[in-house]
């Protein structure tokens, strides 16, 4: 599975940097000694940046539900 983040254009560089960070698994401490920044400032650039609608969207492959192509191909086939 990948992850896309959906909405990144609305949000600022920092912003940016921040909701990466926070997305890929990093606490907000962590963001903060990171980005070298206090941590109430990750707090309001997380919650400025909720406020704009970025999106996470997970992305399977076929592959990692059990299918392969040729399965997924026949059950179209069956339809």
């Amino acid at each position: 599975m990948h992850w896309e983040i959906r909405g990144l254009e609305k949000l600022s560089f920092r912003e940016r940097q921040a909701v990466m960070l926070k997305e890929s698994g990093r606490t907000s401490e962590e963001i903060a000694d990171i980005l070298k920044i206090s941590l109430s400032s990750v707090s309001t650039m997380l919650a400025r940046a909720k406020t704009k609608g970025y999106q996470i969207v997970g992305i399977l492959q076929d592959s990692e539900l059990g299918l392969d192509y040729s399965l997924a191909e026949d059950v179209k086939d069956n339809e």
